[in-house]
């Protein structure tokens, strides 16, 4: 239930650490929560640059279930996923990658959008987004996008 951070944009991580340590993050408290208490302003651009430097985690080794996949592209194709988090889902900005992150931790995240614990910053674009979705729906698309492969 950890993202992983390797690759995400510095902006993004830079909000997320900002909205952690002034705990606006969400109404659910984290194990993240008491670590982003003590970190100042440099703090947060300095774990960021570290992040962003990193590389993004390749796709699992195991094949998706092709069902559950192609459920998940036509749903992220559906919600026009790729108009915020760019094409290949490599984030930008504010917006995290979500090409190869941990599916548990995708699915948890969206079904958070989806219930109101997890808020975002600036426009209410994920809960509107995520809204009307059904928990299978859900993990089809954490499924499709942990196991995202970049297009030839």
């Amino acid at each position: 239930m950890t993202p992983s951070l390797g690759g995400q944009p510095s902006f993004f991580v830079v909000a997320q650490l900002f909205l952690l340590r002034d705990g606006r993050r969400g109404k659910s408290p984290t194990p993240m929560d008491a670590y982003a208490k003590g970190l100042t302003d440099a703090d947060l651009q300095s774990l960021a640059a570290v992040f962003e430097k990193q590389k993004p985690p390749a796709p699992p080794a195991q094949a998706p279930e092709r069902a559950r996949f192609e459920r998940g592209r036509r749903l992220a194709e559906g919600r026009n996923c790729r108009n915020c988090h760019n094409p290949d889902y490599s984030g930008r900005n504010q917006m995290p990658r979500l090409a190869n992150q941990r599916e548990d931790y995708l699915l948890k995240a969206l079904r958070d959008y989806r219930s109101g614990r997890r808020i975002g910053y600036g426009s209410a674009s994920m809960p509107e987004e995520v809204a009307g979705l059904g928990d299978n729906d859900l993990a089809d698309l954490a499924h499709y996008l942990s196991h995202y492969r970049k297009e030839k």
